[in-house]
Order: C-alpha cells, then sequence, then structure tokens
C-alpha cells in the first residue's frame, strides 16, 4: 500500500497553514476511535469500495481529530468513512494495527463546528469531469479492470464512464450546463456516432426528448433482442455465429438492450430453420406443409380443419375412463339431491367438480383423436412462429378443394349423394343455454334406445349398417367409421347408468320385448342353434340379424351440441317423439332456471314471466304440464326427423333405389 510516511506527514505540516490551536500529527490506528461530535452520522454503504481504492492508491486526505478525555486516545470528528475503511483493512491483515494515520488536532471547542465545515464546504467534482477522467486514464494506458479495482467499482461501471465520456462534446457541453441530463446522456450513448447522437437530440422537439424516445430513435433500423420473436426463435449466439452485428446498450440491464443490425441474415437464419421443422413435419404423411415466419387468427381462418378419427383406447386408457365415468355420474346423483334439496352453495360446488372431471374427460378423449391416413394425404400444415418466438405447429388444415374432396369422399363412402349439400353451414344456428353433460348423456342414452329399436324394425338399414363396418374393416383402410355400430358385437348395456328411467322408456320396453320373443324362439344349446339358424329362410334370418345389431348401437354423448350416428337415424327415420317426453323428473328438473325457461318460451312464451317467479321444484312441474300435446324436443333431438327420406339412405332388397319403407310393425310380425 501508498503509506503516508513520518517525513510526509511533516511536509504537510509544513506546506499547510495551520491554526495556532491546530497542529499535525501521526496517530496509530490502535489508538484512533468515532466521535460523537462528527457531524456525519450515516457512513454509507461504500466502506469496501473506499477501502480498496486506500489499498491501492494510499490514504490522501488527513484525519481530523480532537484529544480524548482519557488522554491516550484520538476522536476523529472528520474523516470517519476514511477511519473505517482503515479498520477494515487493519481487520483483514492489509493494514498494520497501529499504522500511523496523518491527523490534523484541533481544540476542543472547535470540534464540531471544523467537522461541520469539512462536509458542508466541499463540492463534488462534476460527473462529465470524472467521464473525461477515466478516458484520460485509459489513454495514459491504464487497463479497464486496474481502474476499476483503484476506485473499487466493476469494470462495467469504467466501460460506462468510457461510453459517457465518448458523446458528442457539443452535448457533453450542455450536459454540463444542465440542459441535457444524465439519462438522455446515457440514451445517447447506445451510438459513437456524433452526427447521430446530435441529430436525434436537437432534431426533436423537447417533448420527444425523453431516454426511451432517443434510444428508440437512433435504433429504428435495428431489431430489438428482447422484444422480438425471430430472435428468440433463431438465438442471439446462432446469430452471432452466423457474423451478424450486435449494438449493446451498457446502460441495460438484464437481458434488455441489445440491438441487431442485420436483419436480412436474422430472417434467413428463421427461414432456414423453419424449413427444417417443416421437413419434420411433412415426415408425418402430410399432404402439403408451408413454413411461415407469423401467421395471423385470420390468415389460419382461409382454412377448414380437417376431421379427426377416433381410436380404440388402450386397457390403461379404458380404465381411466371408465373411472373418470363413474365419478361424474356419482356426482350427478350427487347434484340432483342438492337440486331437489335447494341447496344452491353444494349444488355450485357439485357443478363445479363435474364440470372438471368432465374436462378430463375431454381431454383423455381428445387424446383418442387423430386424423386418418387418408385426411394427412389431402390436408396440410403451417409451420410458423408465435408472439414468444416458439414454432407452432397448425395441422390438419384443409384449402376449399381439399375439403371438397373430402367431403365428397366421406359422402361416397356413407352412401349418400356426392352432389347434395347438406351441410346446414348457411342455417341460422340460435344460442342456447347450456345443458350439463350428465343429463346430455340420459338424454343422448335415451336417443339410443330408440335408434336400436328402430333399426332393430329395420333389417335392411341394420345389415347394411353391419356390412358397412366389415367393408371398411376388410376391404377398405382396416377401421370404421361413419357409423356408431360395434361390428364385433358389444352390446350397449350401460343405458340405465346414464338414464335412471331407461328400463321404463317406450324403446326399451319395445326392445325388450323383441329380443325376448326371438330369445324364447331359439335353443340355447350351439350345435342345434347354428342348424336352426342355418335352415331359416334369408328374411327371417336378417329380421333376427337387426335384432341383435340393433342392441351395439351407441350414441351417448356427454354434449348437447353432439348427436352422432345421423346418417343412420336418417336410415331408419327416427323420430323421438314416439319414445321420449320432455316431463319434470326425466328433463326438466335436472337442469338450470335459463334453460327451462328458453325452453318454455319456444312453445308457451306467454307463460314465460310467470314462470319465471316460481321456485326450481314448481317451474320443472309447470314445464312439464305445458309441454304435454306439443312437439317440442331438447336440441339434442330437434334435428331428428326433420330432414327427407333420400334415396342415398337405403335401397329395396330388389337394388331399384327407392327409399327403405319404414315400418313400425309389433314384436310378434318381426319374429314371424
Amino acid at each position: 500500500m501508498n503509506a503516508v510516511t513520518s517525513q510526509e506527514a511533516q511536509a504537510r505540516h509544513t506546506l499547510m497553514p495551520v491554526q495556532p490551536s491546530q497542529s499535525m500529527l501521526l496517530v496509530p490506528l490502535s489508538r484512533l476511535r468515532p466521535s460523537r461530535r462528527n457531524v456525519r452520522k450515516t457512513a454509507g454503504p461504500s466502506i469496501d469500495a473506499l477501502a480498496g481504492s486506500i489499498g491501492r492508491v494510499g490514504l490522501l486526505q488527513n484525519l481530523t481529530v480532537v484529544l480524548a478525555a482519557d488522554g491516550e486516545h484520538y476522536e476523529v470528528v472528520a474523516g470517519g468513512r476514511r477511519l473505517a475503511a482503515l479498520k477494515l483493512l487493519a481487520k483483514t491483515r492489509r493494514l498494520a494495527k497501529d499504522w500511523p494515520v496523518p491527523c490534523l488536532l484541533v481544540a476542543d471547542a472547535s470540534a464540531r463546528t471544523v467537522s461541520l465545515t469539512e462536509n458542508v464546504q466541499r463540492e463534488a467534482m462534476h460527473a462529465a469531469d470524472q467521464f473525461e477522467a477515466f478516458a484520460a486514464l485509459i489513454a495514459e494506458g491504464r487497463p479497464v479492470e486496474d481502474i476499476a479495482a483503484d476506485f473499487g467499482v466493476t469494470p462495467l461501471v469504467v466501460q460506462r464512464r468510457l461510453k459517457l465520456a465518448n458523446v458528442s462534446p457539443r452535448l457533453m457541453a450542455d450536459y454540463r450546463a444542465d440542459a441535457v441530463n444524465l439519462d438522455q446522456l446515457m440514451a445517447l450513448a447506445i451510438t459513437d456516432d456524433h452526427a447521430a447522437q446530435e441529430a436525434a437530440f436537437y432534431d426533436a422537439p423537447h417533448w420527444q426528448r425523453s431516454p426511451s424516445a432517443l434510444r428508440e430513435r437512433l435504433t429504428e433500423r435495428e431489431i430489438d433482442a428482447h422484444r422480438h420473436p425471430l430472435v428468440r426463435f433463431v438465438g442471439l449466439d446462432a446469430y452471432e455465429a452466423a457474423g451478424g452485428g450486435v449494438r449493446r446498450d451498457l446502460f441495460a440491464e438484464d437481458d434488455v438492450g441489445v440491438y441487431l443490425t442485420d436483419a436480412a441474415l436474422l430472417d434467413r437464419l428463421a427461414q432456414e430453420k423453419l424449413a427444417s421443422l417443416a421437413e419434420e413435419v411433412r415426415a408425418e404423411g402430410w399432404g402439403w406443409v408451408d413454413a411461415a415466419p407469423a401467421a395471423t387468427h385470420a390468415d389460419l381462418q382461409a382454412f377448414q380443419r380437417a376431421p379427426k378419427e377416433r381410436r380404440r383406447p388402450n386397457a390403461r386408457e379404458a380404465k381411466r375412463i371408465a373411472k373418470l365415468q363413474a365419478k361424474v355420474q356419482e356426482i350427478g346423483a350427487a347434484l340432483d339431491a342438492a337440486l331437489e334439496a335447494e341447496d344452491e352453495e353444494k349444488a355450485d360446488t357439485l357443478q363445479d367438480d363435474g364440470e372438471r372431471l368432465g374436462e378430463q374427460l375431454e381431454a383423455l378423449e381428445a387424446e383418442l383423436l387423430a386424423y386418418g391416413p387418408s385426411v394427412r394425404a389431402a390436408a396440410g400444415a403451417v409451420v410458423t412462429i408465435d408472439r414468444q418466438g416458439e414454432a407452432v405447429v397448425h395441422r390438419g388444415l384443409l384449402r376449399e378443394a381439399e375439403a371438397k374432396a373430402l367431403r365428397t369422399l366421406a359422402k361416397v363412402q356413407a352412401g349418400l349423394d356426392p352432389d347434395r349439400d347438406d351441410t346446414g353451414e348457411n342455417d341460422p344456428q340460435p344460442k342456447q343455454a347450456a345443458i350439463s353433460e350428465k343429463l346430455a348423456r340420459r338424454l343422448s342414452a335415451h336417443r339410443t334406445a330408440a335408434l336400436q329399436i328402430e333399426l332393430a324394425r329395420n333389417p335392411q338399414a341394420a345389415l347394411a349398417a353391419l356390412v358397412h363396418g366389415m367393408v371398411q374393416r376388410v376391404l377398405q383402410h382396416g377401421y370404421a367409421v361413419g357409423l356408431p355400430i360395434g361390428v364385433s358385437a358389444r352390446p350397449q348395456s350401460e343405458l340405465e347408468g346414464y338414464a335412471p328411467d331407461y328400463p321404463q322408456s317406450p324403446a326399451a320396453i319395445a326392445l325388450q320385448a323383441l329380443q325376448t320373443a326371438w330369445r324364447e324362439k331359439l335353443p340355447e344349446d350351439d350345435g342345434k342353434l347354428f342348424a336352426v339358424l342355418l335352415a331359416m329362410p334369408q328374411d327371417e334370418l336378417v329380421r333376427l340379424l337387426a335384432a341383435c345389431v340393433a342392441s351395439t348401437v351407441d350414441v351417448v354423448s356427454s354434449r348437447e351440441s353432439d348427436a352422432p350416428g345421423k346418417v343412420l337415424a336418417r336410415a331408419v327415420g327416427l323420430d323421438m317423439a314416439p319414445w321420449w317426453k320432455p316431463t319434470a323428473k326425466g328433463y326438466f328438473s335436472h337442469t338450470a332456471k335459463a334453460v327451462i325457461l328458453e325452453a318454455v318460451a319456444q312453445y308457451a312464451p306467454e307463460h314465460v314471466n310467470r314462470l319465471a317467479k316460481l321456485k326450481k321444484a314448481d317451474l320443472a312441474s309447470e314445464a312439464e304440464r305445458l309441454a304435454a300435446g306439443t312437439d317440442w324436443m331438447p336440441a339434442i333431438f330437434s334435428a331428428e326427423g326433420q330432414q327427407e327420406q333420400a334415396p342415398e339412405d337405403g335401397l329395396n332388397q330388389d337394388g331399384t333405389g327407392a327409399p327403405v319403407a319404414v315400418v313400425h310393425e309389433p314384436a310378434e310380425a318381426l319374429v314371424a
């Protein structure tokens, strides 16, 4: 350390004008202690930095002291920070405990005045002088790291001072005159071009000279790495490795303040990375794949979405689905009880729980949906970048021609006229209040039962449905789509779990009667059964087939908007009116008051205001009474029976192409 020697202290004593009551002396550090009469009470947080500076440069200014009452120690009335720094050096063994400290001894009576004078009369150097002094040290050949160590600061602080020293002389002069503030000076220092600095500041009106406005003006042709998604996508390291120029704002904090100067290079790197991702997506089997750095919502609206197909769940997935369905049914029963007891708080909690489980079921179902090979061959994908700089792949997109081709193929596979437009895209869709998932499953269970008995009564449609699935599995693509028929003869035996009133429904009773009649007619012995079937007339065998195929129909759904099996429903002319009636117990008690009132508004609008004042139970009873004798059906049923029977829905036995005759025969006639 550059210590002050006794000779230097004596020289200072000789050169400095010392009052008669004052004297210079060297005092061992161990005999110095702070004084209560030191007017500076706060030492500040920079003692470590000051100690580092004294350790490298030496103590440049003496301390001011008075003799303590014990006659041995001296109390420091001015220079408390220097004393704390010296004590720190001694504590860390970088300075001897008895190191001689140059001190100015003053009279005890003037101690406080001397302390106040030293702190008040001195003036800190202007910041501009500090910037230029740092630059002068660099010009003398001093390394940045050494300068930082001398002043107890980081190298970044030194670099910032040097950056400010390089600002235009005109701007620096105005800074000294307080016409430019430090924040503005730091913003302008982002470039070393003095002409650009002056133009950005002096050509702008006063109200547009904020630091952010100045910085934006100087970087308007560059790319802000912190905000631009392409930079995040490509990566700053990859951009710099490719030779891209970068401008860094030394005064920015964290990861901001980095600007890219080569926009063309960034675009090229982004396109190359997108093209590589597009090749990976193309390997999935899509008909086409486009790569675009940006794709807005409006851009994607130009495409139609390709349909997905449901695969059979594996054992683990099936177990999970069954477990969730059981929980949903349990909550549904509890919700019904809460609604009947008018416990709204409990009902709301159960409703939330049911919705949460329903979302989990929907997520599982979504995982079972995938694009088929034929769809992938026609559809495509767009690989793009989102606002966060992440790659996003939009799969299953159809251009107009591709969407039309797939619709035509689907109609042909379903046996429909490909020229018929039955999409209903232009039909107005009135907004309706939603029903619960449990009620949707309950209603769709009744729809399943009705469709089962109608199919059992229509052998031609049953045979067509069975053969339809077999052709798809055996002769075509290996899986069956389009009709809700379990070709492997898996009867839907869980309808009562969805609709407790299912066993008493007309459709269930009719199908049970039909199947009982057949069951009594057929032997139970396997060998005898085959012989009886082999000898049975073909038309009778087909009617038996219809009775069996009917039980495999499953159109249960958790959403009101879904109506699986529309093609099959049209083929048998399904009309729910003979099979289901809206009652309080079967429908109205299981839905919200808003849904009930919306329904009443459709078939008895003059009663809506009166019913709105009733309690839930009374409202449900009144809604049932008013619905009697009307043709009103919930939305999940309302589409049934509305379409005219089209020639493509089925063929007569002779293959003439005439519409299938839907005859409602008694069970005895169907087994005769």
